[in-house]
């Protein structure tokens, strides 16, 4: 009796260590995160005044992806999180594209900017005021979405620099599965600039980070996200019809992704 009784304190202990264990990596994983992109928000502005642009971009670039790919590895090395994002390497030395993704969570560009070295993301203005990330975002190039020409001015110019856009169609984050209805903006970006745009699908489980989920409510662990690449669109004179078609295609493949799953 004494062994069971033994057995079964350590079966309902387990649970609770393994709570404490999530609870402080998890801590320990923002802070990480938090030093690190208040350290570059403070040294961005500095190389942002006294590096030439085209330069301070590229340098920009690579460190925001270094630093959203050292954050992936240490959840994964916390056991926190299972991210399979190999697919998007193809995209790596490819030539320019727009990347056009599904926006279920807030972590979306992060987990795609952590494999690209040369990508710039277009963004909300507000983001490129956030103390962990503004003065990085605005090193790297970093394009502010509110004021729509000039948005799609800087969008294309980095196009033709070489680098990758990383638009989000849906504009925020998913509020209406599989995904909100789609901006236009991508598309007459891709037929200035004489781009292909390819889509890129987000799978995940968990509802950490999505709307309404504040950054510090613990989700449950481990965190699980898939990205693979979709189909991809050459770009047309008519925007509109290809928004659809893009629009389109997402809903279809999300649809059948969870037929599958299920």
């Amino acid at each position: 009796m004494t062994g069971q009784a033994g057995t079964f304190s350590q079966k309902r202990a387990a649970p609770l260590l393994r709570g404490l264990y999530e609870r402080c990596a998890f801590g320990a994983a923002l802070a990480v995160f938090g030093v690190g992109g208040l350290i570059y928000t403070v040294v961005g502005p500095i190389l942002y005044l006294v590096l030439p642009r085209r330069i301070g971009a590229a340098l920009g670039q690579w460190v925001m992806m270094g630093l959203f790919r050292f954050f992936v590895g240490l959840l994964h090395l916390l056991d926190l999180a299972r991210c399979d994002l190999r697919a998007l390497d193809a995209l790596r030395d490819g030539p320019p594209v727009v990347i056009a993704p599904n926006h279920p969570t807030y972590l979306d560009a992060l987990l795609i900017v952590s494999r690209l070295p040369r990508a710039a993301c277009v963004m909300k203005s507000e983001i490129l005021r956030n103390p962990f990330l503004g003065g990085g975002a605005r090193l790297a190039g970093y394009i502010p979405g509110d004021a729509p020409k000039d948005m799609m001015r800087k969008a294309v110019a980095a196009l033709r620099a070489g680098q990758h856009v990383i638009f989000f169609p849906e504009g925020t984050r998913t509020v209406q599965a599989p995904v909100n209805a789609f901006k236009t903006g991508f598309a007459p970006i891709a037929r200035l600039a004489g781009v292909p745009v390819q889509t890129v699908i987000i799978q995940t489980d968990t509802h950490y980070m999505r709307k309404g989920w504040p950054l510090l409510r613990m989700p449950e662990f481990p965190l699980v996200y898939r990205v693979r690449l979709g189909k991809r669109f050459a770009p047309r004179d008519d925007s509109k019809a290809l928004v659809a078609d893009v629009e389109a295609y997402f809903r279809a493949e999300l649809a059948r992704t969870t037929r599958d799953d299920d």
